[in-house]
Order: C-alpha cells, then structure tokens, then sequence
C-alpha cells in the first residue's frame, strides 16, 4: 500500500511540474507536501530531528542540526537563484548540497533528484522526458558513495561527476537521432560554420558571429555546441585558461557537412 500511496503522489507532483521555480522554497516544500501525503505526519516541513544517512550497514552521514536547516536552505536557493555555472553543474552542486543537508524527515532522495530534473528541465525542455531520477534510483548504490565521497572530501566534485554520468546515460537511452543537424539549432549552425576555419577564441567567435553579449553567445551559442558534442575546448581542464579555444570535434565536422550541403 506504501508503493502505491508514493506512486499517486509521484503523479500528482509531475503534474505539478511545470509550474514550480526552482528557487523557490514555497515551491519546494509543496512538492515535498505532495511527494510524502500520507507517508510523513508532517509532510511538507523541514525536519525537526536530527538524521543520518545509512548504507551498507553503516552510517554514510550525519545530517546538520536541525536548527541549522531553514538557513541553510535559504541560502542555497539563493545561490540556485544567482548561479552562473552551467546548468548541468549547477543542478549538481544543488542536488548534493540539499542531500548534504538533508532538510526533510524522509522523502530527500525523491526530493533531490526531482528538483535536479526541475532545473534541467527550465534550462533544456526535453529533461521532462529523460529519466535521470529513475536511473540514479537504479543506480544508488553507486549514488550514496558519490554523496560519501564528497562529504570526505569536503567538496561536491565526485557527486558531481557522478550525475554527469547519469543524466549522459539517461539522455542516450532515449535514444538520440543518428542526424547530427538535428542538434544545430540556427545558432549552433552558426556557430559551427565558424569553426569550420580552425580552433577559434570566443572573442574572436563572438566577433565572427556579430555578437557583443557574452551571456547570449554563452547560453545560445557555445554551451548547447559544447552539451551535444559538437565543438569542443582546446584547454578542457582548464575552462576559464586565457589562451582557450573551441574546435569543432569529428562529429561537428560532420554535422558542419551536412549544414554545408544544404
């Protein structure tokens, strides 16, 4: 009866979906409110007990005090709100730092990765049909080690590879289109045409593509580029390096092709 009372909430809460802000805390907390009817007695409040994440017969973490949770709330939606980082980091840093902080009684885990799906999907539509919560579910063995690491390490970097992983994994199960253009919107064609040259800056880019800001070239432009694998950077692990570059990888030069002959 327990599975089948979370699988009416679960469907209530996707309908739901399209209307919540990802930084909004009232929002959040209705969802969880929906997500944990009749599973909690108080659903829809941060907890007022301390907590502790088990695993593998042991304890993986020990949540923050109770009287901690509100602010730290707080301030991560508020850093959700101003966030620079690529949505895809973002999303991640967010859904392990809510687990980190393990605001609700029950029901964090269904929080954290619906609220990742929330924010891909504002960034990319299509998430609202990749399965990355059932993936992750699938794989939480794997899931609740990423979370162990980063809590040892003090930092988000191995959850974060972690779910780069996933939602990788997710996307291809859908089944991606063997056309390459069906990735290059105008922009990205763009783009991708003026690559076609050699490795170029993204001054030089945005100068080539009669763009001035940067913000437009970085969100319209180069990231989706970047995100279906059509151009990637000269310096990959150093992202912001002075001298970086973008080049078109072998499936862009195929897509640039296509884009040719039509």
């Amino acid at each position: 009866m327990r599975e089948v009372q979370e699988a009416r909430n679960a469907i209530k809460v996707y309908d739901q979906f399209p209307q919540w802000n990802p930084a909004s805390e009232d929002d959040l907390l209705t969802a969880h409110r929906m997500l944990m009817t009749a599973l909690l007695d108080a659903p829809g409040q941060y907890r007022r007990r301390g907590v502790g994440v088990f695993g593998g017969g042991k304890v993986q973490h020990i949540a923050p005090p109770t009287h901690l949770v509100p602010g730290l709330m707080s301030n991560l939606l508020a850093w959700l709100d101003s966030a620079d980082e690529h949505p895809l980091i973002a999303s991640s840093v967010f859904h392990y730092e809510f687990e980190f902080i393990h605001p609700f009684e029950d029901g964090n885990g269904r929080m954290g990765r619906l609220w990742q799906t929330l924010i891909l999907t504002r960034w990319k539509s299509l998430f609202a049909d990749v399965p990355v919560e059932s993936l992750v579910y699938a794989r939480q063995s794997a899931y609740y080690e990423a979370i162990r690491e980063s809590s040892s390490k003090g930092e988000s970097t191995p959850f974060i590879v972690y779910m780069l992983e996933a939602i990788l994994e997710a996307v291809l199960d859908c089944g991606e289109t063997d056309q390459e253009s069906d990735h290059a919107t105008d922009q990205v064609a763009r783009l991708i045409e003026g690559l076609q040259g050699g490795p170029r800056s993204a001054r030089a880019l945005m100068g080539a593509l009669g763009l001035s800001h940067r913000p437009t070239f970085r969100n319209n432009y180069i990231w989706p580029a970047l995100d279906a694998g059509l151009v990637e950077m000269t310096h990959p692990d150093a992202p912001t390096a002075r001298n970086q570059k973008y080049r078109l990888t072998a499936r862009g030069r195929a897509a640039a092709g296509l884009i040719t002959k039509k």
